[in-house]
């Protein structure tokens, strides 16, 4: 049996594709009603799917309140959260050492996993990927293996500190288009054309959050936190100037129309 823990925008679709691919498969809100809902998710559970919000979260669900780690039928956790790379790393040493940890973030947003088409950058030996390969499958479309343990949450969130980049940027820009009289639409025509094409202005029609706000429990609120998640596994004497600049820009996003 497969489980997701976590299944809000993006882990409600995933178990929506691993039912729709005839997996057994089932879901799992961190809230739950009662410890029975526990023991019914955690009841025959073999692989275990995290994609719930942060460390904190992922806490709960393997070692706190829900303790999933313990279950006994338990044999594969795959973590799909971003989350920081030096915990997701230290994870090894607290999971048993019979149970196979995969690391596969995913990139895509709401509409590539409502259409099965995310990103999946995956951290673990090639044997272990190649039998987990069939669940990716049902769920993306481009896989990209990094290396060992811990390699693909490196990737990830290198990879998220560029959209977090482009994000600011081209929202910044799109207000200074604005006081300039130019007409949006008019405009993203053109960079998704030229030298400024980038994910978010390619994606403002289909992005769900492209126009938000930041709020903490948004998806722009997720951007700050892939950000420090980011800052967290940078070298030593890495200049963290930009990326803090950024992560500022972000918290001050106001909607856009």
């Amino acid at each position: 049996m497969i489980g997701v823990a976590g299944c809000g925008r993006m882990g409600a679709p995933m178990l929506r594709a691993l039912i729709r691919a005839g997996f057994p498969a089932k879901g799992f809100d961190i809230a739950p009603k009662s410890d029975a809902d526990v023991a019914a998710f955690a009841d025959g559970l073999e692989t275990l799917i995290t994609v719930v919000r942060d460390t904190a979260q992922t806490d709960q669900v393997l070692f706190g309140i829900q303790a999933l780690v313990q279950t006994p039928t338990l044999r594969r956790i795959i973590v799909s959260s971003t989350l920081s790379p030096r915990y997701v790393a230290d994870l090894r040493a607290c999971v048993p050492e019979h149970i196979i940890l995969i690391d596969a973030p995913m990139s895509g947003a709401q509409i590539a996993v409502e259409n099965s088409t995310l990103s999946f950058m995956l951290g673990d030996t090639d044997a272990d990927l190649d039998t987990a390969h069939p669940l990716f499958d049902a769920m993306g479309a481009h896989f990209h293996r990094m290396g060992e343990f811990g390699t693909g949450m490196q990737a990830k969130v290198l990879n998220n500190l560029l959209a977090a980049s482009s994000t600011a940027m081209t929202r910044m820009v799109l207000d200074w288009a604005d006081d300039a009289g130019l007409n949006e639409t008019d405009f993203l025509n053109l960079v998704h054309t030229s030298s400024g094409q980038n994910w978010l202005a390619s994606g403002m029609d289909t992005i769900e959050f492209a126009r938000a706000g930041h709020m903490d429990d948004n998806s722009i609120g997720i951007l700050v936190k892939d950000v420090d998640s980011a800052l967290d596994a940078l070298p030593p004497d890495a200049d963290t100037a930009l990326p803090r600049a950024v992560r500022d820009v972000i918290r001050h996003l106001k909607p856009r129309p």
